[in-house]
């Protein structure tokens, strides 16, 4: 079991520095905005994958509070972006 915490927790945090490099070397606001959506859907992950193998649910409002700021993050960006494009 311990080996697959290992080897998860390594992934994990292979794809949020992934996502870090694309946020710090993206060269439009879209990519950076892409990637900072896959950082937070990685440490949504991380933190579903602790809760468990901890077995517990303390972190459950911590979720949703990340899922809302996602979904709203990302439908911001994209309305701002659409009114952009329009002029």
């Amino acid at each position: 079991m311990s080996v697959v915490i290992v080897i998860a927790g390594l992934l994990f945090g292979a794809g949020a520095v992934a996502a870090l490099w694309r946020i710090i070397r993206g060269p439009s606001a879209l990519d950076r905005i892409i990637a900072s959506d896959v950082l937070i859907a990685t440490a949504m992950c991380a933190v579903g994958a602790e809760m468990a193998i901890n077995r517990h649910t303390d972190n459950l409002p911590v979720l949703l509070v990340l899922a809302l700021f996602t979904v709203v993050g990302s439908v911001s960006v994209a309305r701002f972006i659409s009114t952009r494009d329009d002029t």
